[in-house]
């Protein structure tokens, strides 16, 4: 994998030119993933690649795969070339009950597409070590520094980007590294970009999975002499400050990163810098860092589709070559062939329909988690609702789910449900016998298996109907259609060993349900920016002016 030919697993980060003690990586897999998949005709501009692949592939600049990880391509080039360029992975590499449900196309025949976007920073290469700094960490397991998703809505009108803080405490998943069969016990509440390090980039797309219930199609990942490459390859990418800023303390930390204030064409090692700065920026935090990158990549996407000098053939040949070599992909985008397919998808979003986020979170200490309000953003990229509010009504977008093994519910009366009653709330204790009432109204409507939980009642705001792995998924779903409970009450947990249903106090009364009315407004936590936003500007911390 990119800059992650490296396999132990290792400790947090720190700033942004350290990342601790890392201990050393297991043998990697760089080899193995060398090129792309098929034959193979040789590597080189002299090797003749064939009569049907002597063509030359004619990218668009003008796609957000070459914006954010390099994966659109260029003028006329050899087609295996390319391909060879080509590192590959596995996609996920978490236990199968850890994984999402996959996504049904809509009424059209549409489905949205979901890809993780990996910053990586290995320190497995001399010029990986000299852009990242920390010598004593050199050849040591990689981070996941930079982890982006990137929702294609299904009809492709929209563009969705939801960043997660490198610092976020999660619960990482099981896996088990697909070149050694090494397995990583899961882990509880450790930050995020830990999971890179436990067998590769399939662990952090499991534990995306596991957080946000949203299955991920691809990935993507780019290590620190990719960024440069592809910035140097590109031209360089506008940013703004506020004022003048150096990013840098007495006792060695920061990027860095010294520009003027107003606006500045960064590349190379400068575009790095300012991709890793958090000491400079507003608060000096993790937070400010994710702000200062959704305004680089949405300044990438303009420049991109706005500068005509990408036309030129050898600029767009130097892009190509860049990108390919920059990016470690799943083998379901492992060739050329399949990220211009995906290049032609992206392309089709409009500038102003793409939305960049950041998970909503409060501080634990040093860390933070995620928060309800990321529960909400999770739920709208899950069903395609677009965060820029643009939507068209929502019932004509909205697509189903089912679950990963395309298992089908099971007949009503094999479905074991244990009912509990959670009506408890800041104001009134629990209505008694409410966790019997609706485990009699579930019999009567023939799940015979259903029993209530006679233990002492809990607090829940809504009623929720939860599963703990995908064969169950179904049942769960089932049980929710009968009682009429929407479907975003239906959630993913290991929390529990069946289908739970846990009436909530929103439903104190009576055997007929009414779901509360949803709202699909992005939250104002997320701190939405649109990518064409032109006037974005980062404020800088007056204790790093110069």
């Amino acid at each position: 994998m990119a800059g992650s030919s490296v396999r132990g697993e290792a400790p947090a980060s720190g700033d942004e030119t350290s990342s601790g003690s890392r201990g050393k990586e297991a043998p990697g897999r760089r080899g193995r993933h060398g090129g792309g998949g098929g034959r193979r005709h040789g590597g080189g501009h002299g090797t003749d690649p064939g009569p049907r692949k002597r063509r030359a592939l004619r990218w668009s600049a003008s796609v957000l795969a070459v914006v954010i990880l390099g994966t659109a391509g260029a003028g006329y080039l050899y087609y295996q070339h390319l391909n060879n360029n080509i590192r590959k992975d596995a996609l996920n590499i978490g236990d199968e009950k850890d994984r999402a449900a996959q996504t049904q196309a809509n009424a059209a025949g549409q489905t949205p597409l979901n890809i993780l976007l990996i910053g990586s920073d290995a320190r497995n290469t001399k010029e990986n070590q000299k852009l990242g700094g920390a010598k004593d960490t050199f050849d040591g397991p990689p981070l996941a520094d930079v982890q982006m998703l990137l929702h294609v809505s299904a009809d492709r009108s929209n563009m969705s980007v939801v960043s997660m803080p490198r610092d976020t405490l999660v619960n990482i998943p099981k896996c088990t590294d697909p070149d050694t069969g090494k397995e990583y016990e899961e882990l509880t509440r450790k930050i995020t970009n830990r999971s890179l390090s436990r067998g590769g980039p399939g662990c952090t797309v499991a534990t995306w999975e596991k957080l946000t219930d949203i299955h991920i199609d691809h990935f993507m990942m780019i290590d620190f002499s990719g960024v440069v490459s592809m910035a140097d390859a590109i031209g360089g990418v506008p940013v703004c400050v506020k004022a003048n800023v150096y990013s840098h303390t007495r006792d060695g930390k920061g990027s860095g990163l010294r520009l003027k204030e107003g606006t500045t064409y960064v590349k190379g090692k400068q575009a790095l810098q300012w991709l890793r700065t958090r000491y400079g920026f507003e608060d000096d935090t993790d937070l400010a860092r994710a702000k200062a990158q959704h305004q680089y990549m949405n300044s990438m996407v303009r420049e991109l589709r706005e500068n005509a000098t990408l036309s030129n053939p050898n600029k767009l040949r130097k892009l190509a070559e860049a990108a390919t070599k920059a990016i470690t992909v799943d083998e379901g985008l492992g060739t050329l062939k399949k990220m211009y397919d995906l290049a032609n998808e992206l392309k089709k979003v409009p500038t102003e329909r793409i939305t960049m986020t950041t998970m909503p979170n409060r501080y634990v200490g040093e860390r933070v988690e995620p928060t309800e309000d990321a529960d909400k953003l999770f739920r709208l990229v899950r069903e395609d609702i677009a965060l820029d509010g643009k939507d068209k009504k929502k019932d004509e977008k909205k697509p189903t789910a089912t679950p990963a093994t395309q298992d089908r519910a099971a007949a009503d009366g094999e479905i074991a449900v244990q009912v509990h009653n959670g009506t408890a709330d800041a104001t009134l204790g629990a209505a008694r016998g409410r966790a019997t009432a609706v485990k009699d109204l579930l019999v009567d409507k023939g799940f015979s298996q259903a029993v209530a939980d006679v233990s002492t009642a809990t607090s829940e705001k809504t009623t929720v109907i939860r599963y703990p792995s995908a064969d169950l998924q179904g049942d769960a779903e089932r049980v929710a259609e009968v009682l009429g409970i929407p479907a975003s009450a239906v959630k993913k947990s290991t929390d529990v060993s069946g289908v739970t249903l846990v009436v909530g106090a929103d439903w104190r009364s009576g055997t007929t349900y009414k779901a509360p009315e949803e709202d699909d407004k992005t939250p104002d936590s997320a701190n939405a920016l649109n990518a064409s936003d032109k006037g974005a500007c980062m404020k800088v911390d007056p204790a790093y002016t110069w």
